[in-house]
């Protein structure tokens, strides 16, 4: 446990960006092979949307933005990596500070804005530095693109990202791009969405779309998103993106308060995010593939994700906070759980325990 006793007390003395960009830097500089840590196990191993995972675990968006450790980062043992969020247009995101730490509460925030080199470089690097796993990427708004000229923007990007990718995940969530969140709303998500299947038909390669959806939607909105989705035959959804409560928190409020805006992520959006997926669960049927996401730190933690419906999950913040032997340690302990529950493999699963 070299990464929590001596390495993270270390980290943690310096601002939390700037301690990102340190380990993600150091991270991208090691050969893949020394760092090895893949648990493989038959029982872990799930197909959806046409894409086969060594595991569930994923590495969620916003960690790697730019596609510059994928390589070591699927050394780890994620069965899957979401890269970006980029956008069409390079942009340098929302002024610093803009990732703080709250470690009473095991949670970040953050208002990055989406900060990245564009997706015409992030393509670029992709296709000679491919993960050893599947490759998610996450597209979003420009910042300077007006609202009514959104779907050019998403267009442009899907366009740039679209070889290199193994699915492309729609965000329209994040709380940090001023009016993105707009495009949830049923009219404008359907514009959206049947512009890019309308352009994926261009391809000769099928590449699965998914919805990543914000935790603090209400059950009301979650139903006309799930017609849309369903109407459009999107692939998946990701639940959730970061949410802009504040509540029951431990970390002194005013200390929060001084954070500012943004989106928080870890513990405290554990169970919202997993109440939103067993609502998913229900709304869909089953039918439509569930990505989990929002405070799993632990095998338990992804196994009540995934017990409530989700077929994959991600970590951000518990990978921030826990270290890199938390992939190997969740896929080792999802085994001994299944195993616990009397299911001979993930498949089985999934949605047991939705209804609760």
């Amino acid at each position: 446990m070299v990464y929590r006793s001596l390495l993270r007390p270390l980290l943690f003395r310096l601002p939390a960006e700037t301690a990102h960009e340190l380990a993600l830097h150091s991270l991208s500089l090691l050969p893949a092979s020394l760092i090895s840590k893949r648990v493989d196990n038959p029982a872990l191993s799930i197909k959806r949307f046409g894409l086969t995972f060594a595991n569930p675990i994923g590495l969620a968006a916003g960690f790697d933005k730019n596609g510059i450790a994928l390589q070591p980062l699927a050394a780890l043992g994620f069965g899957f990596i979401e890269a970006g969020t980029v956008t069409h247009h390079p942009q340098p995101g929302n002024p610093r500070p803009r990732l703080f730490r709250l470690s009473e509460d095991q949670a970040l925030i953050n208002r990055a804005g989406f900060n990245n080199e564009g997706a015409a470089a992030f393509a670029r690097r992709v296709s000679n530095h491919r993960p050893d796993c599947v490759l998610g990427v996450s597209i979003g708004k420009s910042k300077i693109t007006p609202l009514e000229n959104a779907t050019e923007d998403y267009l442009a990007s899907f366009e740039l990202v679209y070889d290199v990718a193994d699915y492309i995940a729609i965000n329209v969530s994040s709380p940090n791009t001023p009016q993105l969140r707009e495009l949830q709303q049923s009219q404008q998500l359907e514009a959206l969405l049947s512009a890019l299947q309308t352009r994926r038909q261009a391809f000769q390669k099928y590449i699965p779309l998914l919805v990543k959806l914000s935790p603090d939607l209400e059950r009301r909105e979650l139903e006309t998103i799930v017609e849309v989705i369903e109407r459009l035959n999107i692939d998946g959804i990701i639940a959730t993106n970061t949410t802009v409560s504040r509540e029951n928190l431990r970390t002194n409020m005013k200390r929060v308060a001084a954070c500012g805006d943004g989106g928080l992520s870890g513990r405290p959006l554990k169970d919202t995010s997993t109440r939103m997926i067993a609502t998913l669960y229900e709304l869909t049927g089953g039918r439509i593939p569930l990505i989990g996401v929002g405070g799993i730190f632990t095998a338990e933690d992804a196994w009540e994700k995934i017990a409530a419906g989700a077929s994959l999950v991600q970590l951000y913040t518990g990978f921030i906070y826990q270290g890199p032997r938390i992939v190997q340690e969740i896929n080792e302990g999802l085994a001994k759980i299944l195993e616990r529950e009397g299911f001979s493999n993930l498949e089985e699963a999934i949605g047991c325990r939705a209804k609760h």
